[in-house]
């Protein structure tokens, strides 16, 4: 189910759709989760047995701007379909949960028993009233819950508006990169297969409410980013300082010894090697949109 919103062209989640034809049978419905009335349709023809979770208003700055958006579909959304998973006798629900639960955390790396109860932007406190919710139900319902703390996903098919897509597109086109900040923030980057396969791993799971980080457990600097970017495209890039942005964390680093030990997730392409691959296909979809 996706609502095929406009925050970026969704033209772009079109294109998706199609490559997914193309792995197997599926159905697809244009369905917002604020939508109960439509939902329930789904539900009622589809009849699923697990629910995974992805859809949200995505991204710390927007957020600022834009809080009720946020808040109607993040949480609202969300228990509109712990509710139809309830009504419906579904078995297990995966969440799309953020590392940006933890805020600024005291410590590092952040491990899942740290507390969430002061996020920094309203998208974190919307990921963390998401995972409140769910715990509800699990709690309540007898629903099998899992919430996977996502660490910066990175790699083919990235939102345009995060910042390897951006400044890949940027450097390419010989433009500016704004930097917030001095470059020295930090985040944990997770590349989009070994994200999959958490989630797949999930699924085989059957825990009544677990949460989850699933990360590299290696921070890496934004002026390093930039750095192995201008080596996989082969050009220089042209860095604009600008002050730091409200709501955004210095660093985020996730601890993975309970995903490894419980989930028996474990990462298996480096950041590096991630850049490589986001490179190799930037370019061939540069090709086709020529």
């Amino acid at each position: 189910m996706d609502n095929l919103d406009d925050f970026y062209d969704p033209g772009l989640k079109c294109a998706n759709l199609e490559e997914i034809k193309l792995s197997g049978k599926y159905d697809s419905f244009i369905v917002d989760i604020r939508d109960r009335g439509l939902l329930q349709e789904v539900f009622e023809k589809f009849r699923p047995q697990a629910m995974v979770h992805l859809a949200a208003r995505a991204g710390v700055r927007p957020s600022l701007l834009h809080p009720e958006l946020y808040v109607s579909t993040n949480v609202s959304g969300t228990l509109n379909l712990l509710e139809l998973c309830r009504d419906y006798g579904v078995d297990k629900f995966i969440f799309g949960s953020s590392s940006s639960v933890y805020g600024q955390a005291n410590r590092v790396p952040f491990s899942e028993g740290d507390s969430i109860a002061r996020p920094i932007s309203v998208y974190a406190a919307t990921k963390s009233a998401g995972e409140g919710l769910a715990f509800t139900y699990a709690h309540l319902y007898n629903l099998s819950v899992i919430c996977i703390r996502i660490f910066t996903a990175f790699g083919p098919r990235q939102r345009p508006d995060l910042a390897i897509c951006k400044f890949a597109h940027l450097i390419e086109q010989g433009e500016e990169i704004p930097i917030f900040g001095d470059g020295s923030m930090s985040r944990d980057y997770t590349y989009v297969s070994d994200l999959a396969r958490a989630f797949d791993q999930a699924l085989k799971c059957n825990y009544r409410f677990e949460v989850f980080n699933v990360g590299n457990s290696r921070p890496v600097r934004l002026n390093y980013v930039v750095q192995v970017l201008e080596e996989a495209l082969g050009k220089k890039a042209r860095m604009k300082y600008l002050p730091p942005q409200p709501g955004d964390v210095a660093v985020t680093y996730a601890n993975l010894d309970r995903s490894r030990r419980l989930l028996g997730y474990e990462p298996s392409v480096a950041f590096e090697e991630g850049i490589r691959l986001f490179v190799k296909w930037f370019r061939k979809e540069q090709k086709v949109s020529a």
